[in-house]
């Protein structure tokens, strides 16, 4: 899940639902060889499967997200030493794409930028929280995130994009 290729696999069928190897391959710019190679792999990890209900024929193959809660903590593989190292390293990729997504906004054309106006946002603070505390904190945004995913179709501004956001809530000092 960590392969770039992959997260962005996944990141396409989280975006826009159910998809073929070859829309895949269109929005990743990926050859469909590869993609198909990776969804291979994604399948066996069972994190897709195959939605054959959606195909117009034989030779069509669509794909969707596996109906999973996919949710792990690191600290789950304390005891495990290499599986922790891989985790913490899966963990560091995970947020590289996430910045990555960020600075691909911040220099996109200004054309692109004035056109979502005052939209685009970026929020940080430093809360005072028990780790009991964060824990809800981080559900109450889990839970608020899926309520906006449920939005579908075309709002009186128009037609909804896609949109990343993230956000984390991890112990520090300023």
């Amino acid at each position: 899940m960590a392969h770039p290729v992959r997260r962005r696999l996944l990141d396409v069928l989280r975006a826009y639902g159910p998809s073929t190897v070859t829309h895949m391959a269109e929005r990743t710019s990926q050859a469909s060889g590869n993609v198909s190679h990776h969804l291979r792999l994604l399948a066996a990890s069972g994190l897709v499967v195959e939605a054959p209900e959606l195909s117009r024929d034989r030779r069509e193959r669509w794909w969707r997200l596996a109906p999973i809660a996919l949710r792990w903590s690191a600290a789950d593989l304390e005891d495990d030493p290499v599986a922790y190292s891989v985790a913490l390293a899966a963990e560091s990729l995970n947020l590289d794409r996430q910045v990555e997504l960020v600075r691909s906004w911040l220099t996109s054309s200004g054309d692109e930028r004035s056109r979502w106006g005052d939209g685009p946002f970026s929020v940080d603070s430093w809360l005072r929280l028990t780790p009991n505390e964060l824990a809800e904190f981080g559900e109450q945004i889990t839970n608020l995130i899926a309520e906006w995913q449920q939005r579908t179709g075309t709002s009186t501004d128009g037609e909804r994009q896609t949109v990343f956001f993230f956000a984390r809530g991890v112990p520090g000092r300023p």
